[in-house]
């Protein structure tokens, strides 16, 4: 007779998607927002809710970093080199898509 084992597969990602996307989503809400509040007086051509655009714009952008970050972890488990490129490559690729968000958000009005 053999002993049957059950065996249970472990998951890579110790945070579910949802968390990840709305850690990176608030960083970039935080920084936006820190940014936003820079501006002492708006010019009237750009509406009175100019700022909602960039407000929703760049914390998508930086869900879609932090989702990159997280389809990345199969790649970071495995350790060593692979583990340090993928964490250098997540990072480069947030701040790309902060500053692609930021252009998006920011196009027509601080950025004429």
């Amino acid at each position: 007779m053999t002993q049957r084992k059950n065996l249970t597969a472990q998951s890579v990602h110790p945070v579910s998607l949802g968390g990840r996307l709305l850690l990176g989503a608030g960083i970039a809400f935080i920084i936006i927002t820190v940014f936003l509040l820079q501006v002492r007086k708006a010019n009237p051509e750009w509406g009175e809710l100019w700022m909602l655009r960039p407000l929703i714009i760049v914390p998508i952008a930086g869900a879609m970093g932090a989702a990159f970050y997280f389809f990345m972890d199969h790649l970071r488990d495995e350790g060593g080199w692979k583990k340090i490129f993928a964490n250098a490559l997540s990072l480069l690729v947030y701040i790309i898509a902060l500053w692609l968000g930021t252009v998006l958000g920011l196009a027509g009005t601080l950025w004429n």
